[in-house]
């Protein structure tokens, strides 16, 4: 989607020529640049993103854009003021909107972008294997947050907005300046603010140096946006049934990989976890949870639990369910069920099943699918609309951003704050502070090695500079089955371990050599791996050589199978 309306009528047209400085209409101003504008002398100069923007535009809806005026720090127009305030390294954005029901804010700088430069964004909830170092790219929405960094790697900077945000913000970068999009949406319609004013976003900067390496600088980014992580959970490893099991499993599946896991743990460090995946929804074949918990204790382990939270029955009463237009003609989807969670008796449903988990015994609790079923789309699907047009929730006085904010906030507090979260198919950047782990990357495989190279290599590579600024990532298990080669496994299982991230395994068996190695790994993430990063992140999407931090000795993988990356879907 273009930044204006793909609308022909005279009004569109108005207001496109109004964003950009053009003639005036009635109801439309032209909006004066700044004389703040910079501009970016060289590949290595920083943007400056901390000053006002030079336009700023508000959407009621995308065919329904219009310029707001600058006085001081208050952009205004047509009862929408937007309040742009300088502060000590940050640019703190402001909304109110008491009359219209606001989508999405335009905020523009003008800057001389190099072309030369290379540049890195983020991802909605996981990343789908599609992260890159890439030129620019004018249309590419890159949410959260981006760094630009010299072909030579040798200066990178980074500018995002703040975790927590009340909108769901990505930026656009062109060789005429950067572009920072609000949505404030509630589902795919407008908010509702009210008389409110709503903290949109906080803008933040991290200047290189040349004496910074990339993953430095872009870690550093990651800091300055995430005021308050949680403290860390420790070392966390174990077992997960998902890759060889697929929902087929058992208790006595389960209990066999808590042996497995309580075998190999190292003598010091904290103990494993054994996590039962979504096959638990079976209860003919899972009737006694707390029994299952206590028995994996009983070896040594750690329980641990998945669970689809928004999830609804068939029979459940349509008042409390989101409606099926969030997934627009994607009719097969309608049938998927979900609570709505802006309804307090839904809400109540959904934590007193953490609340039943928790009084189960366990001490880990995956929850997924939560981004899929409120807002009806994967991320890779997301592109610059989070959500389609055409419905709301059911309190339409927040914005999206707020009601998963919101939706975080009560399962931290219904699991209580002992219990370690693990959020997949969450937005990082709203669970940063509220949850322990995130799971950073789309699903590896105990089935096709390529899934495991394209989804896991690249978000451990990518999204490794939240580890420890954002939360623990979990760049997803590790799978050892008959029908994924042992050595490309082997290697994959010895990148996590030194990267110090979260370490699953999802064994369908295991021989010597794969205990042996086993062992080592779980000694070494218990350890807290060796802080190695990705030397090559620039030229490869899943990069091959690794450096441990502060050693500063490399090693070197081979991701591809002999006949090389499988180029169809997987």
């Amino acid at each position: 989607m273009s930044r204006f309306a793909t609308d022909k009528s005279p009004q569109a047209a108005l207001t496109r020529r109004a964003f950009l400085g053009g003639a005036t209409a009635a109801g439309v101003a032209a909006i004066p640049f700044s004389a703040a504008t910079t501009t970016s002398p060289g590949a290595s100069a920083a943007l400056n993103l901390l000053r006002p923007p030079d336009r700023v535009a508000a959407y009621c809806g995308l065919q329904d854009g219009f310029a707001l005026t600058l006085a001081g720090e208050r952009w205004s127009g047509r009862g929408v003021v937007a309040e742009t305030s300088p502060a000590t390294a940050e640019l703190r954005i402001r909304v109110t909107a008491p009359q219209d029901a606001l989508t999405h804010l335009h905020l523009r700088w003008n800057e001389t972008i190099s072309p030369s430069l290379l540049c890195l964004g983020d991802a909605w909830e996981r990343s789908y294997g599609d992260l890159a170092w890439r030129s620019l790219v004018p249309e590419r929405p890159m949410p959260w947050y981006f760094a630009t960094s010299t072909a030579d790697g040798a200066v990178t900077h980074g500018y995002g907005v703040k975790t927590g945000a009340g909108a769901l913000c990505f930026w656009q970068l062109d060789p005429e300046g950067v572009s920072l999009w609000l949505d404030v949406a509630n589902g795919g319609n407008g908010v509702l603010l009210g008389e409110r004013t709503l903290a949109a976003a906080t803008v933040v900067v991290h200047r290189g140096d040349s004496g910074e390496d990339s993953i430095s600088a872009v870690r550093g980014l990651c800091r300055r946006m995430c005021d308050k992580p949680r403290p860390s959970p420790g070392p966390v490893y174990g077992s997960n049934d998902w890759y060889y099991a697929y929902g087929n499993s058992s208790p006595e599946l389960i209990l066999r990989d808590a042996d497995l896991v309580a075998s190999l743990q190292p003598i010091t460090g904290p103990k494993p976890f054994t996590v039962v995946d979504e096959g638990w929804a079976n209860r003919a074949r899972f009737p006694d949870m707390a029994q299952l918990a206590l028995e994996i204790r009983r070896r040594g382990v750690r329980p641990g639990i998945w669970e689809r939270p928004l999830r609804a029955p068939k029979d459940t009463n349509p008042g409390l369910l989101l409606p099926a237009a969030r997934f627009g003609e994607k009719a097969s989807r309608a049938a998927e069920l979900a609570y709505d969670p802006t309804i307090p008796d839904a809400l109540h449903l959904v934590t007193e099943t953490f609340r039943a988990i928790r009084s189960w015994g366990y001490e880990l609790l995956k929850h997924d699918f939560t981004t899929y079923d409120l807002l009806g789309q994967w991320g890779f699907e997301m592109g610059a609309r989070p959500t389609l047009p055409g419905w709301s929730f059911h309190d339409r006085s927040r914005t999206n951003a707020e009601i998963l904010l919101d939706l975080y906030r009560a399962i931290r507090g219904a699991a209580g704050d002992e219990t370690v979260i693990l959020g997949c198919n969450t937005v990082g950047h709203l669970t940063a502070g509220v949850f322990d782990l995130q799971r950073t990357g789309d699903d590896t495989s105990g089935k096709i090695w390529e899934r495991t190279r394209r989804m896991g290599v690249n978000t451990l590579a990518f999204r490794l500079p939240q580890h420890g600024s954002f939360f623990t990532i979990d760049a997803d298990c590790v799978a050892i089955t008959s029908a994924i080669p042992w050595e490309l496994t082997r290697q994959w299982l010895d990148v996590v371990a030194r990267s110090g991230t979260a370490l699953f395994l999802s064994a369908e068996s295991a021989n010597t050599e794969q205990k042996k190695a086993l062992a080592e790994a779980f000694a070494l993430v218990a350890a807290g791996g060796t802080a190695s990063a990705p030397l090559d992140w620039f030229r490869d999407t899943a990069p091959e050589t690794w450096i441990a931090i502060p050693a500063k000795t490399a090693k070197n993988y081979r991701w591809c199978e002999p006949d090389g990356a499988y180029p169809f879907s997987v």
